[in-house]
Order: structure tokens, then C-alpha cells, then sequence
């Protein structure tokens, strides 16, 4: 089956990223390459473009890309530190780019389990060649697990209201697909319907837990300032408030430095030089939103958000700490 697919901020990313015809570059989520294919449009013979991505789905389609310069690995973006010592390119990635979440094609893929309004299995694995679903947590955790996930991965206002009557329902009738969840919560969480489903923030807590999105993405930032060249570009996309404020806050850690401890026998001036000796990236403008036009041709840009941030020039640990070597 064919799914459509439309690269979000792509104009943006391509800039944010300054492609070089000979750089180094990776998708550290391919999905189904959209923004893939535009790179490679735009490097030389000897650039080159690596990708990454748990989904076996998302790697089988990436085998249509018949491309000397192009290299796809079956791995959770949070290996990509490892998976780059693997190839022998950590600390030469001219370019990263992390496109977080849910893809297209797995929200249109009913049997996937993603979507509240396409019925399928209650799944949400992105790699669903292993790990527990989305029913096994729905039907098995407690009352207190599940509105905690509620209220802190889908920030629910009904936390509690929900996970209660979901343990009482799910003892006479198991949730086992999709529509029956969604139906189920649609009834049992006040208020009316208006702009939003009231599963939605349900099903991304849940899909979040299922594939433990946010420490997935605490790692990857991790391991991004280990693979990325003296100032080479880290590009992502989020696409709600949970997502981007780690983004948000890992750019503005990593680029104030190592804070030193108070009553240490050193000058300020000292400190400050080795507050910044640690700090290793520096934020490339401000957050950035889909346009009018790109919301227009494709709704699902609507709540993306790219932050850009470069990779400092690495510190000579041998060198003495002056203000040139800063």
C-alpha cells in the first residue's frame, strides 16, 4: 500500500543544515525519506548521506533509493553516536537532521495502531517487531501508571478520571483496537468535542510510552554534539510543547557551558573562560514555524517547530586555556 508523504520545514531544514556538495550528512529519522531525497539532490559525487531508523517498514522503503552516496541503518536515532563510531564518521557529520515522532505513513496505516480514527490493533510501536503495545499497557498497568503517562506525556486535564474508568471498563472488555479505546474515552472524559478528538492526548501519551520518545530523544541530543564536525549544523523537528522544550533546553545547556561551582580559588574572568571552553553548540536563530502556505498543502506542518544550533570548534584539552585558544 502507497502513502503519501510530505517533508515538513523542508525549505528551512536544507538551509538550516548549509549543505556542503561534500559534506557528511544524517537523517537520524528517515521515515519515508523525503527529506532524504532532497540532500541527496544536493551533494557532490563525493558527499554522502547516511540514514537511520527503527522502523523495518521505513528501511525496506528507503531500499528504492539506489544511491552509491546513500547508506540506510536499521537503528533507534538513539544509537546514533554508536552507530556512527560503527562507520567510522563520529565527529565528521557535517549535518544532522532528527525529524521526531509519529510518520506520516504510520499514522495512515491503520493496522499500526497509531491513528484514533482508523480502526486497527491498539499497537503504536514503531519497531513493531518487538516490545510491549499500546493495548498491553492500556490493559495491564495500574490506575496511577496510566494517569501519570496521561497527564505528563499527553497532558490530559481528565488524568485520573480516565485511567480509573479505563481499569473498571478493561475487566469485562478488554481495549484491543483503536476505535474502541477512542469511542470509550470520547464517552468517559467530560465536555464537549470541539477543535480536538478527546483521545488525542491519550493516544500520544500513549504511543510516547510505547516507544519511550522523550528518552529516546534526550539521547540522541546526546550523543549529536559526539558525531557532528566543528560546526557542522543539528537540525530538529518536534511536533508538540513536550518534544521541543528538551530541544529548547539541551541547545541552551550545551551552548552556556559547564557552570562552575561557587568558592572555587579562581577570578571570574577564569571561570567564565572555562564555562566556555565546555560549552559545544550555539543556537542558529529561534524556533521556526511551518509558513501560511506549507500549513495550507499539508495540516500536519501546523505544529512542527525546527531549531538550529552549530557544533562549537573543539577544544585542544592539551592547549592552555587562554583567550585565544577560546
Amino acid at each position: 500500500m502507497a502513502f503519501s508523504h510530505i517533508p515538513v520545514l523542508l525549505d528551512e531544514v536544507l538551509q538550516g543544515l548549509c549543505l556542503r556538495p561534500d559534506g557528511i550528512y544524517l537523517d537520524a529519522t528517515f521515515g519515508r525519506g523525503g527529506h532524504s531525497r532532497e540532500i541527496l539532490k544536493r551533494l557532490g559525487p563525493k558527499g554522502c548521506l547516511y540514514a537511520l531508523d527503527r522502523d523495518p517498514e521505513a528501511v525496506a522503503a528507503a531500499k528504492s533509493i539506489d544511491d552509491p552516496r546513500f547508506c540506510i541503518v536499521r537503528s533507534p536515532f538513539s544509537k546514533l553516536a554508536s552507530v556512527c563510531d560503527e562507520l567510522d564518521i563520529s565527529g565528521k557529520v557535517d549535518g544532522l537532521l532528527m525529524d521526531i515522532g509519529v510518520s506520516s505513513p504510520q499514522l495512515d496505516d491503520a493496522s499500526r495502531g497509531f491513528s484514533f480514527d482508523r480502526d486497527g490493533p491498539l499497537d503504536m510501536r514503531m519497531d513493531n517487531s518487538c516490545g510491549i503495545t499500546a493495548a498491553d499497557i492500556v490493559n495491564t498497568w495500574d490506575s496511577r501508571d496510566l494517569s501519570l503517562i496521561f497527564k505528563e506525556y499527553g497532558e490530559e486535564r481528565f488524568a485520573s478520571k480516565a485511567a480509573g474508568a479505563i481499569v473498571r471498563e478493561r475487566t469485562q472488555h478488554p481495549f484491543e483496537t483503536t476505535l474502541s479505546l477512542a469511542s470509550f474515552l470520547e464517552r468517559v472524559i467530560p465536555g464537549p468535542s470541539l477543535h480536538k478528538h478527546k483521545a488525542t492526548r491519550i493516544f500520544q501519551a500513549l504511543r510516547i510510552a510505547v516507544n519511550r520518545e522523550l528518552d529516546e530523544l534526550k539521547q540522541a541530543l546526546d550523543g549529536a554534539s559526539e558525531v557532528l564536525s566543528d560546526g557542522g549544523r543539528l537540525c530538529v523537528i518536534s511536533f508538540h510543547s513536550l518534544e521541543d522544550r528538551i530541544v529548547k533546553n539541551y541547545i541552551k545547556k550545551a551552548s552556556q557551558g559547564n557552570a562552575i561551582p561557587k568558592g572555587l580559588p579562581i577570578t571570574f574572568e577564569e571561570a567564565e573562560k572555562i564555562r566556555l571552553a565546555t560549552a559545544t553548540m550555539e543556537p542558529v536563530g529561534g524556533a521556526v514555524k511551518a509558513s501560511e502556505e506549507e500549513v495550507t498543502r499539508n495540516v500536519r506542518s501546523r505544529s512542527a517547530t525546527l531549531r538550529v544550533a552549530k557544533r562549537l570548534k573543539r577544544i585542544n584539552k592539551n592547549a592552555k586555556c587562554d583567550s585565544q585558544t577560546i
